[in-house]
């Protein structure tokens, strides 16, 4: 049998990239689109992308007759519907939100759920076991999977992250510095050490490496490009770069997105693919760890696919299959 999905918010990018990984899923059969401004219309006259894939039309209505419902909704805005729209306790919810990532956050018990980070890098066996998932952010979950085998070792204090993000990253409601005409040959810093992510990366890092004050100063990026995410870390440590490249080839072995690489890396190489891609650079004490991923699949609905696929006890790659955008 397959399960039953259903989607809130379908209209955006996040929406999108779901319905496309979904419609094409093995064993998963879509009930539901809801977009309260566009029921009635097919999904393809808002993802036109999708043409010749799918029928579906956008629902207005919400089934309860489902296994999992996705959230992709606008921050914040996850709390508020189920509040106002109460959802079976038997059915699984993932949120792509920032709403429940947070430990403060992830016991509700208004709602009568509680919420497993969802980065199966880092949570895995939780995730397998949980009955709701807040999915990582796409800064967030890039930047970490940098960072988790060395947290793992121990040996993180001071971290300097340098990181670019393509436009999609920003959502699709038009904002001043989403326009092409301003993005395009152009660059900027935003949200400079105050990135919202901060607080959840630095929680996974406390996970492995608890009782340490790791000092994290992250500068983001606006990119000239519509999608990835690449990332450069910094820190200072004694172990060589063979011992380095050892230690995070040990650590995601067995995690089938996350490929290190001992050749230089580039945003092509994952652009359109659950796929992270990291490599390292090491000159004196100072070491790089650059990593890089899709925001809106790894960082995004590829993310929350594959942690449904953890949720159901599938393999943890069906239907994310995907070939890379690399020429």
């Amino acid at each position: 049998m397959k399960i039953k999905a259903g989607i809130i918010g379908g209209a955006g990018y996040t929406g999108g990239e779901l319905i496309r990984l979904l419609i094409h899923h093995p064993f998963v059969t879509i009930s539901f689109i809801h977009s309260r401004s566009n029921a009635g219309k097919p999904v393809t006259d808002v993802h036109s992308d999708l043409i010749g894939d799918t029928d579906l039309i956008f629902s207005g209505d919400i089934s309860q007759d489902i296994d999992v419902l996705f959230l992709c909704l606008g921050h914040g805005e996850s709390t508020k519907f189920l509040k106002e729209t109460p959802v079976n306790a038997s059915i699984r919810i993932i949120d792509l939100a920032n709403d429940f990532r947070l430990r403060k956050d992830s016991n509700q018990p208004e709602l009568n759920r509680s919420f497993v980070y969802g980065l199966p890098e880092l949570n895995r066996e939780a995730i397998r076991k949980a009955q709701n998932i807040a999915n990582p952010g796409c800064f967030a979950t890039t930047i970490q999977l940098g960072l988790l085998p060395l947290a793992h070792t121990g040996v993180l204090k001071e971290i300097y992250t340098t990181g670019i993000t393509g436009s999609t990253g920003a959502g699709q409601k038009l904002a001043a510095t989403s326009h092409f005409s301003w993005r395009a040959n152009n660059i900027q810093a935003y949200k400079t050490l105050t990135h919202q992510h901060l607080g959840e990366i630095g929680e996974s890092l406390d996970q492995l490496q608890p009782g340490t004050e790791i000092d994290l100063s992250f500068v983001p990026w606006r990119g000239d490009f519509a999608r990835g995410i690449f990332i450069s870390s910094t820190i200072t440590t004694d172990l060589a770069l063979e011992e380095l490249y050892v230690l995070f080839e040990d650590f995601y072995k067995g995690h089938p997105f996350t490929s290190v690489s001992r050749t230089p890396i580039f945003l092509k190489q994952i652009v359109n693919t659950n796929k992270a891609v990291i490599q390292l650079e090491k000159v004196g004490t100072k070491l790089v760890v650059h990593s890089a991923a899709d925001n809106l699949l790894k960082g995004a609905s590829g993310q929350a696919v594959q942690n449904m696929n953890l949720l159901f006890d599938l393999d943890e790659r069906a239907g994310l299959n995907l070939k890379p955008a690399a020429f």
